[in-house]
């Protein structure tokens, strides 16, 4: 008897709570279906902006591989240049299309062409793109004999110290045009550092070279 009224009791008690909820929920059916629609689109737009970067990416990709190729093929096929000039813009990628004719331009010679493509590269964001833009624009100025701006380059990179940008090439190179406009005893400063920080490195095992030799010219 006692089991068969706790049932019941149970299943009024369902009964009273179910009641409850279905008024609750048609009181605030409005309310319910905002929300409800709300989260739908919320839900929309985040697979929608999934989509659109997965759709980015794969053409950022596509783009990269192309520029690669373009670039592999420039000693054979020169007039890759102008389709490398076509691809460069401002995208995530596709500013490696100035960097890469910024390169071609250094190996022919044209320095101000070179420097002229370098200049469409934004300074945002500071990318391991940028970097290399701005390291070949410092390497340019040494080859003018601009020593003064190559070297104002380098410590500005230097400063920064983007990790994933090499810091022993920026190092040595600041050195050799310290050693170019006469600062011997600056560059050899330099050359001390890269050799003490960075001792396995190509470049410094090189400037231990680059200290002998200028302690001996002292």
């Amino acid at each position: 008897m006692k089991r068969i009224v706790k049932k019941q009791l149970k299943g009024d008690e369902f009964v009273s709570t179910l009641t409850k909820i279905l008024q609750f929920i048609k009181k605030r059916i409005k309310e319910i279906i905002i929300v409800a629609a709300a989260v739908v689109f919320f839900i929309l737009l985040y697979l929608g902006l999934r989509f659109i970067q997965a759709q980015n990416l794969k053409k950022e990709s596509q783009l990269l591989s192309r520029l690669l190729e373009l670039r592999s093929e420039l000693a054979t096929k020169p007039d890759n240049i102008a389709k490398l000039e076509q691809l460069a813009g401002r995208g995530k990628f596709s500013r490696l299309g100035y960097v890469f004719t910024a390169t071609y331009w250094v190996e022919k010679g044209d320095l101000e062409k070179a420097k002229a493509a370098l200049g469409k590269i934004q300074a945002e964001p500071k990318d391991f793109i940028y970097y290399q833009a701005e390291e070949l624009l410092a390497q340019i100025n040494f080859l003018e004999k601009n020593y003064d701006q190559a070297i104002a380059i380098y410590k500005k990179i230097e400063e920064q110290k983007h990790q994933d940008y090499a810091l022993d090439a920026i190092l040595y190179h600041k050195a050799e045009a310290l050693e170019g406009k006469g600062e011997k005893q600056e560059a050899l400063m330099v050359y001390k550092k890269l050799q003490e920080e960075f001792p396995q490195s190509y470049y410094g095992m090189d400037a231990a070279e680059k200290v002998r030799k200028l302690k001996v010219a002292q």
